[in-house]
C-alpha cells in the first residue's frame, strides 16, 4: 500500500477575500489526486479553490431555518426503464469479448499500489 502524506498541518488563513488556502494544502490535494503540479499552476489553483472556499463561506451565512432538505431544487423523474430481469450471458460469453482472460477470470493490470 503506497505511503499517504500527511495532511498539512497549518490552518487556513482569513485574508481579505476569506478563507486562503496555502500552496502546501494545495500541494497536499495533488498529491492524494494524484497530480503534478508546477509552481505556476500550484499558485493558480490556490487561487481558485480559495475562491471556491470564499462562496460556501457565503453560503453558511444564508438562513435556511424552516427550509426542507432537498436533492433537486425541480421535480425529478427517471428516464430510465424499470428494471426488469433477463437472462444473463453464460461464462464463455461474458469473456468472449475480454482482451485477457485467464482461467475463467477476465485479466487486467493492477490498479491498486501504484
Amino acid at each position: 500500500m503506497p505511503d499517504i502524506p500527511s495532511a498539512p498541518s497549518t490552518e487556513l488563513t482569513t485574508g481579505s477575500s476569506g478563507q486562503r488556502l496555502s500552496a502546501e494544502d494545495v500541494r497536499y490535494a495533488a498529491t492524494l489526486t494524484h497530480l503534478s503540479l508546477t509552481d505556476e499552476e500550484v499558485e493558480s489553483m490556490r487561487s481558485q479553490l480559495s475562491t471556491v472556499l470564499d462562496f460556501f463561506q457565503t453560503l453558511q451565512q444564508v438562513d435556511t431555518t424552516g427550509v426542507e432538505p432537498t436533492g433537486s431544487p425541480t421535480d425529478v423523474r427517471s428516464v430510465m426503464r424499470d428494471d426488469e430481469p433477463t437472462p444473463s450471458l453464460t461464462r464463455s460469453e461474458a469473456l468472449a469479448n475480454a482482451p485477457h482472460t485467464e482461467d475463467d477470470y477476465v485479466r487486467v493490470l493492477p490498479v491498486l499500489g501504484r
